[in-house]
């Protein structure tokens, strides 16, 4: 018998949904160690049910491992495309500051070819709006600039912030454990009643 093409849609019988959500995740999950098996790759895999309850796994170590991993690569990635950016910013304001100094460079050789006595009061004055334009284009281009790599070291700094307090609480834990381990080694440690002048081990 031909199966049917199941629809891909919301599962209205909830025993048939949780019945199709438990042989999907299993074959979902045998899928991703079967992955992690042939292709040596490092698998995670996280469902939410439709009532809240975690689920994963994590073929390499732990899912915490994974998560920090993923989030260490995003970051760089992220990174390296600010880096790229800020460069084709940078790249592009100094192509048109070449640009508008070679247009006042024109104008000025247009300018004084004639010799001084060619410079009329309208000629110095457009040369003069010419400056001022090139200054505040030059001004406008190098705030942008500046803008763009303070918002870059602000981008940074919390990357690293939240890299050194995501080593603070590992540091954290491993101070528990220790003490913890020092606890149960303390009350493991052989202990002595004293009857009398006599020492029994226990």
């Amino acid at each position: 018998m031909v199966r049917g093409k199941v629809q891909m849609r919301l599962i209205e019988n909830p025993v048939h949904r949780q019945v199709t959500f438990c042989k999907r995740r299993g074959g979902l999950l045998k899928k991703a160690r079967e992955l992690s098996v042939l292709c040596g790759a490092d698998v995670g895999v996280i469902i939410f049910s439709s009532q809240g309850k975690l689920h994963e796994l994590a073929t390499n170590g732990t899912m915490h491992n994974l998560v920090e991993r993923y989030q260490r690569n995003v970051a760089g990635g992220q990174m390296e495309r600010d880096t790229l950016q800020r460069k084709q910013v940078a790249e592009q304001g100094i192509f048109l500051l070449r640009e508008e100094i070679g247009l006042l460079q024109r104008d000025l050789r247009s300018t004084y070819d004639g010799g001084a006595g060619e410079m009329t009061l309208d000629k110095l004055q457009a040369l003069e709006k010419g400056l001022e334009l090139w200054m505040y284009q030059t001004r406008t281009t190098k705030m942008q600039m500046m803008q763009q790599e303070i918002q870059f070291l602000k981008h940074k700094e919390g990357i690293l912030k939240a890299a050194n307090e995501t080593l603070q609480e590992k540091v954290k834990e491993q101070h528990k454990l220790y003490i913890s381990l020092l606890d149960l080694h303390s009350q493991q440690s052989t202990q002595s009643v004293t009857y009398g002048n006599c020492f029994f081990s226990i």
